[in-house]
């Protein structure tokens, strides 16, 4: 199965922006493993902002688009550092990509990206994929990694894109808000009634929010790719998720 997991900031860091040492490692080892069972691994990493705010020691994320440019920069040398380290010791090579949104627009361009993409899975090689922060603007950026991991399962004909966040999926209702919210662990495509659930913004350090996913996963469920939100904190669910066993997280089907 070719599978893109998407990992947002929140997962990764703690709120100082500092790396979340223990859950990148386990994401790490389960992917890994993963790909030891021969599933092709696509890895989209949000990340390098949030962890150039911390190596900098800057007291909260900056609104300033230089500054952002500065500190992605920054992060995303610590953020692949970490992976190559990480991913080497399990015995696997890592690729880094960064795309701006010219990369999906450009047909020139997106066949380029997606000859190589495919070729380094051909390889045998783990891609990992972030928007390139340190030079998109307005014009030319994807916006959020929740977008971008769709636009990267569909491009690859992934069969499963799994978004990783600090919530475990949709909810009848905001469980922040209400006790009695319920987990919904099955949909059929994204449904309207679903988008009336979806929350405001993503973490401080993040970027994107519940509604960012749905339309990742209406994307994708409408070129024949599941799509499944879960918990980050708890990596060891990809093999439930990748085996089909339902609980503990959402996942929208194909219709």
């Amino acid at each position: 199965m070719r599978i893109v997991v998407k990992v947002g900031t929140s997962t990764l860091a703690h709120e100082t922006g500092k790396l979340n040492i223990k859950r990148t490692d386990g994401l790490c080892r389960v992917l890994s493993d993963l790909k030891n069972a021969g599933h092709e691994i696509i890895l989209v990493s949000s990340g390098a902002i949030g962890m150039g705010v911390g190596k900098l020691g800057l007291t909260e994320k900056p609104r300033d688009i230089p500054t952002k440019q500065a500190a992605a920069a920054v992060g995303q040398c610590e953020l692949m550092y970490t992976y190559d380290r990480i991913f080497t010791e399990y015995g696997h090579t890592v690729a880094q990509i960064l795309l701006t949104g010219s990369d999906f627009s450009s047909n020139e361009r997106h066949e380029n990206f997606n000859n190589t993409l495919l070729r380094l899975l051909e390889l045998g090689v783990l891609p990992i994929i972030n928007e390139n922060d340190t030079i998109a603007t307005e014009e030319i950026k994807v916006g959020d990694n929740d977008t971008l991991s769709a636009l990267v399962a569909v491009s690859a004909k992934a069969e499963l894109l799994v978004i990783l966040s600090d919530v475990d999926g949709l909810y009848s209702a905001d469980p922040r808000k209400h006790a009695g919210a319920e987990l919904i662990e099955r949909v059929q495509g994204v449904p309207d009634w679903a988008a009336n659930l979806a929350g405001g913004e993503g973490s401080a350090l993040g970027t994107g929010g519940m509604r960012t996913k749905l339309s990742a996963a209406k994307l994708c469920t409408e070129s024949g790719c599941d799509t499944v939100i879960a918990n980050g904190e708890k990596p060891a669910l990809l093999y439930d998720i990748v085996d089909g066993v339902r609980g503990g997280y959402t996942r929208f089907c194909v219709k």
